[in-house]
């Protein structure tokens, strides 16, 4: 299977495949990145208990960050990943806690699910299971963020609240920001509850019928919709200030491809994860 598109290309390197946006490789010199395919693959890094089983899991984690890291020339060492909670929280990371591995389960990271940085070789890190994950990159500030935005965290508004952070801290002007939106639940299979679709018009009611109506979609016979999540990011980031044609699509659904991609809906219990890396060179 290949997952390439006009947005994405599908890299096999050894035992290693994953997913490069085509807009951030014509930085190449600048920006390294990718998102984990591969359903053998594990980016779970759950604090290891006494349980033999717990620290096989851990140490999977660790080894698949590690040859992912390596295929893309970075050091894994130098990772910082987030203890995702579907917060708004966006935090800006000046430098590594730990020398000598990677910043796991971290408590400076605890309720945090966005993570910013100009500081060069930090690996920023997020995981998702069908979660939408965003990563911006402003190349004339050279700054990057990676945030995760389930639908609670798209409900908060994250993706906007980064770029608003992008723009406090680093002086980055929107229409210079590029976003890229890895693989994720789609329209197709997000199905929700009324009480769910109600906090969605409620939310986002300021985007218009016109909108609303492409973004909520009622599920006949069953008395339930269908949201599209990535065309809400889509919107708001392009009102914040975004170019539409900056705000990049992987166009991939995990659960349509959950053969290759960790997709929770189509996993459930004992779901895996992905993970979406990118740094400054």
């Amino acid at each position: 299977m290949d997952l390439s598109n006009e947005n994405v290309i599908h890299i096999k390197k050894g035992k290693q495949e994953y997913l490069q946006f085509r807009k951030l490789l014509e930085y190449k010199d600048i920006i390294t990145h990718a998102y984990s395919l591969g359903i053998d693959k594990n980016f779970r890094t759950a604090k290891v208990g006494g349980a033999n089983l717990e620290k096989e899991k851990y140490d999977k984690a660790i080894e698949d960050y590690k040859e992912l890291c390596e295929s893309i020339g970075c050091d894994y060492k130098n990772l910082v990943k987030t203890n995702q909670r579907h917060t708004d929280n966006v935090k800006i990371i000046e430098n590594k806690i730990e020398k000598d591995k990677p910043d796991f389960n971290k408590e400076e990271y605890n309720n945090t699910d966005g993570l910013i940085t100009n500081k060069k070789n930090l690996i920023l890190s997020t995981t998702n299971a069908d979660c939408i994950l965003l990563m911006f990159f402003d190349p004339i500030k050279k700054v990057i963020a990676n945030v995760h935005s389930g639908w609670r965290g798209t409900i908060q508004r994250i993706s906007v609240k980064t770029v608003e952070k992008m723009k406090k801290e680093f002086d980055c002007k929107p229409e210079d920001i590029i976003c890229c939106i890895c693989p994720s639940i789609r329209k197709c299979h997000f199905e929700v509850e009324n009480d769910v679709k109600s906090l969605f018009e409620e939310e986002f009611k300021d985007l218009g019928k016109e909108n609303l109506d492409k973004i909520i979609e009622k599920k006949i016979p069953n008395k339930k919709w269908n949201i599209d999540t990535v065309l809400i990011n889509q919107i708001i980031l392009e009102n914040e200030g975004l170019k539409k044609e900056n705000i990049i699509d992987s166009k991939i659904c995990s659960v349509c491809n959950s053969d290759i991609i960790h997709s929770y809906r189509a996993e459930k219990q004992g779901y895996g994860l992905n993970t979406a890396l990118v740094l400054l060179k």
